[in-house]
């Protein structure tokens, strides 16, 4: 299975905000973090923020910040509320499906068992589960100099 860009990026804001709980954050400073674009991410938060995942703050001194504690938030109900669907192949969606053996193939009873799983899996870990090494973490998130990046940006 594989998550959209989409729920990818959700999953991130959700995870950098996590780390700094007693603060605002911006999108601009997620963008330049992860190196992804303003304008998919001005999406993510427009939708987190339409399902209840963050808060925002208008202003000068506004930001983003969860809107309840990352120990309650699964990654299961984020890829829920963020996936367009979990049609994992053709005969999973009744009006698409255009495969001549659907009344006799098992695959989508071996693929619903997998997804079942995947699921299950993916609702037994919090957004605060998703950082193993929180002061590692937090290390990455402290602005670097320019030379020091270049130099690990080089080592990867």
């Amino acid at each position: 299975m594989q998550l959209t860009q989409h729920t990818d990026y959700s999953l991130r804001v959700l995870i950098y905000l996590s780390l700094q709980p007693a603060r605002l954050c911006t999108i601009t400073e997620i963008t330049d973090f992860y190196g992804i674009s303003r304008n998919h991410l001005v999406k993510v938060v427009h939708k987190l923020g339409l399902l209840g995942y963050i808060e925002t703050v208008r202003g000068k001194h506004g930001g983003l910040r969860l809107a309840r504690p990352a120990a309650e938030i699964t990654i299961g109900e984020v890829a829920r509320s963020t996936e367009p669907n979990f049609n994992i192949a053709e005969c999973f969606d009744r009006e698409a499906n255009q495969c001549s053996i659907t009344e006799v193939c098992r695959l989508k009873t071996i693929l619903l068992q997998a997804r079942t799983a995947f699921m299950e899996t993916l609702d037994s870990h919090t957004i605060a589960d998703a950082v193993s090494d929180r002061r590692g973490a937090l290390a990455l998130l402290v602005p670097m100099p320019a030379p020091v990046k270049r130099r690990l940006a080089a080592r990867k």
